[in-house]
């Protein structure tokens, strides 16, 4: 269940999903906080590097594994515009992370995605319960993940594939 609390949050990763978005990079943006609701580190798309692997998640797990004990990253909750990719899920349940809460869903982003003629993943997406055992997540958020939709529409009108 989404809290007041969580949204607060989630609005945050969409403000990076918009800096990713105004910076030329497609629109994702995350936020690492602490069990005692610390924002620990957040980050937002960077693939327009020409990497594919710079993803906020995956930026988030890498600097969780260096910078906190393990008891901290399991009680730690991971806030993101959109559900992970099997690659970020696959990096979030190795560095034992804690709880997901996305605005958007992966599904939701298939579809948005096929709807404006954008090609299909060259990675399978799966929902992040089908790569981390136990995963406890929860998402999408119907009103949030229309903000996500609207700055993906703003990505893909600038012509980008």
């Amino acid at each position: 269940m989404i809290s007041e609390q969580d949204r607060q949050y989630l609005r945050r990763s969409i403000e990076l999903a918009e800096a990713a978005l105004a910076a030329g990079d497609k629109p994702f943006g995350s936020v690492l906080v602490s069990a005692g609701g610390e924002v620990l580190f957040e980050d937002h798309n960077r693939v327009s590097s020409g990497d594919a692997t710079q993803h906020p998640e995956f930026a988030i797990a890498r600097w969780a594994a260096q910078n906190m004990s393990p008891e901290e990253r399991a009680q730690a909750t991971v806030y993101t515009s959109g559900e992970h990719c099997a690659m970020c899920s696959a990096a979030h349940g190795w560095a034992g992370l804690g709880r997901i809460v996305y605005a958007s869903s992966s599904a939701q982003l298939r579809s948005w995605l096929s709807a404006l003629g954008v090609a299909p993943s060259p990675v399978r997406v799966l929902p992040i319960s089908d790569v981390i055992a136990d995963a406890v997540v929860d998402g999408p958020d119907d009103e949030l993940a229309e903000q996500v939709h609207e700055l993906q529409v703003r990505y893909y009108a600038k012509g980008e594939r």
